[in-house]
């Protein structure tokens, strides 16, 4: 019975669309991986590492906008899951996340491999499940059919995010010979029809009344990926003076004339009144920018949030509104109120915005060689199009900094819990689902951190990466706190003595490095020539360099 309970567990998935699986060798979950394996529909790679597997699965899901499976085998593979789903739950990544489990009898008996798995992922997990146990009676089976399709459309319902299944299994795990996994069966599918949330004419009517009380109009977009609509509907509320768009990097929102250095422009405005809004409207998720966040943090203002359903926090401590709509539908809406503006306001934002790019232009073209000039000449030679990872810690702070205009770019970071530990496995999951390069700029405990992210049996010519390595976790330089401390160097910078070369030489890569402008001008044409293999391209520096040049460059913009 247990071959059919489990045949049925993937025809499941497959029919509601999964075609991806990440699996992690083991004994007690066999019988799931071999019928994910052997359904003709689903793709399966199988990756040793549990951490960096469930951060592949992230990187695909992410791309794909449907549920990725992971499964494991009991006991402490399923924990090492657990960075990965917390990232997945607070960037809103469907995924479905299977562990096998010793049955409910075993468990806190001192059985090999035996933990408390049930509600492992705790609150970072839309919702847990526990098949049964056994499927003697038509009525377990009947439940293993309800919780799996519950389990998929939890995954894919707004918010999207990951779901625990938990399959306690008895032996045998391997099927006998000539038994077979049956996907022929005839298996129970719920369907969720989805439509496009609408608010009301009279909620449109008290919105639009509202809308007149303010003059001075911030519209800010968070963490999200690229859409070519949203984006035009910006720009025609930036040009037409209708309202200010600030976009992050990260907010994939970028086009001519939008704010996009808040990191350099609001530190180096005198008179900070005159940007002042008095209402501010945001969608998608968090923000990177500290100065922008402080920033709305202290205006006497109104926030309204848009968002289809579910949780809205409060980040800037000002939430008036929680709309249910669609944004796109609500930015068409906002464009084609007549209401009147503070013209003054966007002219104010247009000109900070205007000197603050051509100075920071000037100032990058002369700046001392490190990694920040580094990621300046990245960013003018990647191909188009093509999707960048930009590692936490001082890559992404430092494309930001920056705030280039990404058109036929798209822009990835691991911004829900912010950690260095998935940045290479995110990458390389995503480099599994285009054809399109990928680029992976990381920093050197980043990507030694995740270094397993290359132990899998997959080739990846479209990947490229590139490590700014300063042997040292830089960004502790430039925190107030312990930059100042004796203890800088060995308790927060961790310095380390490790190249990339050997991992490039131990995995096939192509290696290039530099430690010169000029090496690296040289260098990055070559990087981004089609290769049959993955390439590293590692750019040495000082920590201490670095932050130094940093400082010179905020220094020059004021």
């Amino acid at each position: 019975m247990i071959v059919d309970a489990i045949s049925d567990l993937v025809s499941i998935c497959a029919r509601h669309g999964v075609t991806e699986a990440v699996l992690s060798p083991g004994s007690r979950c066999a019988p799931i991986s071999l019928a994910f394996v052997r359904h003709p529909d689903i793709h399966c790679r199988t990756v040793s590492d549990e951490r960096s597997a469930a951060f592949m699965a992230l990187g695909m899901a992410q791309q794909l906008g449907i549920p990725v499976v992971l499964v494991c085998t009991s006991g402490s593979a399923a924990y090492n899951y657990a960075p990965a789903v917390a990232e997945a739950f607070f960037q809103h990544i469907p995924l479905l996340v299977i562990t096998a489990d010793r049955p409910p009898e075993w468990i806190d008996q001192w059985d090999g491999q035996t933990i408390r798995q049930r509600g492992i992922f705790g609150s970072h997990v839309k919702r847990s499940l526990e098949l049964p146990d056994s499927f003697a009676s038509k009525d377990q089976l009947w439940h293993l059919h309800r919780l799996v399709n519950e389990a998929i459309l939890e995954a894919t319902d707004f918010p999207n995010g990951p779901v625990h299944i938990n399959v306690p299994l008895r032996e045998p795990f391997y099927p006998s010979q000539g038994e077979t996994f049956d996907f022929s069966r005839d298996v129970p599918v719920s369907k969720v029809l989805r439509g496009t949330p609408a608010l009301s004419e009279t909620q449109l009517s008290q919105l639009a009344n509202d809308l007149q009380m303010h003059k001075r109009i911030l519209i800010v977009p968070g963490h999200q990926k690229p859409d070519i609509q949203l984006s035009a509907v910006l720009a025609d509320i930036h040009s037409s003076r209708s309202a200010v768009v600030i976009s992050e990097l990260i907010s994939n929102q970028q086009f001519e004339g939008a704010i996009s250095h808040p990191d350099f422009l609001l530190p180096n405005v005198l008179d900070k009144d005159r940007l002042q809004p008095d209402l501010i409207i945001t969608f998608g998720k968090s923000l990177l920018s500290k100065s922008l966040k402080q920033f709305l943090r202290s205006a006497v203002a109104n926030h309204w949030h848009i968002q289809p359903q579910g949780y809205i926090p409060d980040p800037y401590q000002k939430l008036t509104k929680a709309i249910y709509a669609d944004p796109l539908a609500f930015l068409r809406w906002f464009i084609a109120q007549e209401y009147q503006s503070d013209s003054s306001f966007s002219s104010q934002w247009t000109e900070e915005e205007k000197s603050i790019g051509q100075r920071l232009d000037r100032t990058m073209q002369n700046a001392s060689f490190g990694e920040f000039k580094a990621i300046y000449h990245c960013f003018r030679h990647l191909p188009r199009p093509s999707k960048v990872h930009l590692a936490n810690s001082m890559a992404v702070r430092y494309a930001s900094f920056l705030g280039m205009a990404a058109r036929n770019i798209e822009i990835i970071a691991n911004r829900g819990t912010s950690g260095i530990d998935g940045s290479s496995s995110t990458a390389v999951g995503c480099a599994f689902t285009t054809h399109e390069i990928v680029t992976l700029i990381t920093g050197d405990m980043a990507f030694f951190y995740d270094r397993n992210a290359f132990w899998h049996n997959y080739n990846l010519p479209n990947l490229r990466v590139i490590v700014l390595n300063n042997h040292a976790g830089g960004i502790f330089r430039l925190i107030e706190g312990p930059s100042s401390l004796p203890e800088l160097k060995e308790y927060f910078e961790t310095q380390q003595s490790l190249s990339a070369k050997s991992l490039a030489k131990e995995y096939d890569f192509e290696y290039l490095s530099v430690m010169q402008e000029k090496e690296l001008l040289s260098a990055l044409p070559v990087f981004f020539e089609q290769s049959p293999k993955p390439k590293i391209l590692e750019v040495f520096s000082e920590s201490a360099t670095n932050a130094r040049i940093l400082q010179e460059i905020k220094a020059s913009l004021k």
